[in-house]
């Protein structure tokens, strides 16, 4: 089942912006769909970027709807939708700072006592997900949590978190959450941008075969669903990694989500906040990359993409712009969804 656009969606304009902190200071637009890349550099890691959007209406004003990218190979057959490309270079963070100042006694303690750790970063405590500064418990749509376990079961059983928290958030480590892992530089295409197949330049390939990393996307990220093998794995400080996170789940030009025997309209339950994913360290909370997603009405916005009223205004009011309830946007809940002791890593996409 495919839904139609929403009545109301063509009220709207995404934008897109990433940074190396949540401060919305230091984050800057991200020309999607284009082949440029966003370079970003903090003390903890050298960032380059690509965000594709299929069937993209946003800012900046003008930009292509869609990629080149998702006519490529699995992406055209899987029908994904979006996609979050980047290199990720790692830097050894200064003994005595992290990205939260109240962990870092905590965290200069851990790194005399992780030893060589010093130099890379676990597979552990690499994480990527989605989180949020304030309660969603009271937006989330009916059948979120048979919604939630198909997004634990069937897609990324490593996520973990709370979305009725204070701080709603759900993380996965990122050798089980990226689609594509490539240990190296990767290819970049002038038309395309940024370019990753699973694997690794030569010497990458060498640090997987020795850990015993499959060959395949999907069968390295079930692979990392065991703790002993993300404990094999490290992320070097001062190697690249090619990164790549995709899937045809969220649909950004009809906003709405859509998993296996799940499918919902995202403006019905939708408060304004930002979908936001970050890239960060589980144990010294230092965080490397955020990507944010926002929607504001068209009205709002001047040519430039500038906004003509306060950012927080314009995200209240493009909440309550859109109906609460649209003819033809009810959710569709299958109920042929495995019991959760009844699945195994062989179940996973």
């Amino acid at each position: 089942m495919f839904f139609q656009q929403s009545p109301s969606a063509d009220k709207y304009l995404i934008s897109v912006t990433a940074g190396p902190t949540y401060d919305p200071s230091t984050h800057v637009p991200v020309p999607v769909n284009k082949p440029e890349t966003i370079k970003l550099s903090s003390e903890f890691a050298d960032i380059e970027l690509n965000v594709r959007v299929k069937g993209y209406r946003g800012l900046p004003r003008n930009s292509p709807s869609t990629s080149e990218y998702f006519e490529e190979g699995s992406h055209a057959t899987d029908g994904d939708q979006y996609s979050l490309c980047f290199r990720f270079t790692p830097k050894r963070p200064s003994p005595k700072h992290s990205g939260s100042p109240e962990h870092e006694n905590e965290r200069e303690g851990e790194e005399i006592k992780s030893g060589n750790d010093v130099e890379r970063i676990s597979g552990e405590d690499l994480q990527f997900g989605n989180d949020f500064d304030k309660p969603v418990r009271e937006y989330l749509p009916p059948g979120f949590n048979t919604a939630l376990n198909i997004l634990k079961w069937w897609i990324d059983p490593g996520l973990e978190g709370d979305a009725y928290s204070d701080t709603p958030n759900l993380f996965g480590p990122a050798l089980s959450s990226f689609n594509t892992v490539y240990c190296g530089r990767g290819t970049y295409d002038p038309s395309i941008g940024l370019m990753f197949s699973e694997g690794g330049d030569e010497e990458g390939m060498k640090m997987r075969d020795v850990i015993g990393v499959p060959g395949k996307g999907k069968d390295r990220m079930k692979w990392a669903l065991t703790s002993g093998n993300k404990e094999k794995w490290r992320w070097e400080y001062g190697r690249t990694y090619g990164l790549d996170f995709f899937n045809p789940y969220i649909d950004f030009q009809a906003f709405k989500v859509k998993l296996p025997g799940f499918q919902v309209g995202v403006l019905r339950y939708w408060d304004g906040q930002s979908l936001r994913y970050v890239l960060r360290n589980k144990r010294t909370k230092d965080i490397y990359l955020v990507v944010v997603f926002s929607l504001y009405l068209k009205e709002d916005l001047e040519e430039d993409g500038s906004l003509k009223l306060p950012e927080a205004e314009a995200k209240a009011r493009a909440a309550t712009a859109g109906p609460r309830d649209l003819p033809g946007d009810e959710e569709e809940v299958d109920s042929k969804i495995p019991k959760e002791d009844g699945t195994s890593l062989d179940d996973v996409d």
